[in-house]
C-alpha cells in the first residue's frame, strides 16, 4: 500500500476543553488530512476550542461515543468517493493518548498493508494512574474471551487507531456507546482481517474520565464490553 494515503482522523470529545487543544496540536500535520472533533453533546467550549486548533468539528447532540464516532464516518461517507479517505484514525480528546504515535499506528499498514491496527496501551509505557484496575482487568478479560471466541489475539481495546476506510464501512459499527471498540475488534476478527497491534505510550488524562471516573460509568462499561462480545458469537 502506497505511502500517499489520504488519512483523516475522527476524534469524538465531551467537555475536553481544557485538553483537545493539545491533541490537536500534536497531530502529525504532515501526515493527516483532516482532524474531525465530533462534539459530543459539550456543555463547555469543547467545539471553539477545536475549531481555533484547525479541526473538522461536528455536532452530535445525542450522548455517546459510538454516536460520536459515527457521526465522524457519517460525514466522511457523504463525500464524493474520490474524497473519501484511505484510512480512519480514532483518536480520544483527552489527551492520554500521544497524537504523534499515528505515524506508527499507520507504519504496518503502509509497510505490511494490514486491515486494522490497534494502539496496544498493555504493550507500551503505562504511566502510574493512568488506567484504573478495573479498566486494566476488563481489558485482559475481553481480550482473553476474543482469543477463546475467535483465535485473535489483542492486549488491549485501546481506543487509539488505525483502520482502512472500506474495511471500516464492511464492519457496519452499530454500537452507540461503550461497547465501540470490541465491536470493532470483534467484527474484524470474524471477518478474517489481517490485524496487529502496536505498542503506544499512555498518560493520565486531562479532566476525569466519563466512564472510569464514576462506578457507575465502570460497571456499564464492563457490562457492555461483554455483552457486545457475547451478543456477536
Amino acid at each position: 500500500m502506497p505511502n500517499d494515503l489520504a488519512i483523516d482522523i475522527i476524534i469524538p470529545a465531551f467537555n475536553e476543553e481544557n485538553a483537545v487543544d493539545k491533541v490537536l496540536a500534536e497531530i502529525p500535520a504532515d501526515l493527516i488530512r483532516e482532524v474531525i472533533v465530533c462534539n459530543n453533546g459539550s456543555t463547555d467550549q469543547t467545539a471553539e476550542v477545536a475549531r481555533k486548533g484547525g479541526a473538522t468539528v461536528l455536532d452530535e447532540p445525542q450522548k455517546g461515543y459510538g454516536h460520536a464516532c459515527l457521526k465522524g464516518i457519517q460525514y466522511l461517507r457523504n463525500k464524493p468517493a474520490d474524497q473519501q479517505p484511505d484510512v480512519v484514525i480514532f483518536l480520544d480528546a483527552d489527551y492520554s493518548d500521544y497524537p504523534e504515535e499515528a505515524r506508527l499506528l499507520m507504519q504496518p499498514i503502509i509497510e505490511q498493508d494490514m486491515d486494522m491496527v490497534i494502539g496496544s496501551r498493555a504493550l507500551g509505557d503505562l504511566e502510574r494512574g493512568s488506567m484504573t484496575p478495573q479498566q486494566i482487568f476488563g481489558n485482559w478479560l475481553a481480550t482473553n474471551l476474543i482469543k477463546l471466541f475467535y483465535q485473535y489475539e489483542f492486549t488491549d481495546l485501546g481506543p487509539f487507531r488505525a483502520i482502512k476506510w472500506q474495511k471500516l464501512l464492511e464492519l457496519d459499527m452499530q454500537d452507540t456507546t461503550y461497547g465501540w471498540t470490541v465491536e470493532m475488534q470483534v467484527k474484524a476478527a470474524k471477518l478474517k482481517y489481517k490485524c496487529t497491534e502496536i505498542p503506544v505510550n499512555y498518560r493520565k488524562r486531562i479532566g476525569k474520565s466519563k466512564v472510569s471516573g464514576t462506578v457507575k460509568g465502570t460497571i456499564l462499561a464492563g457490562h457492555k464490553i461483554l455483552w457486545t462480545i457475547f451478543k456477536l458469537l
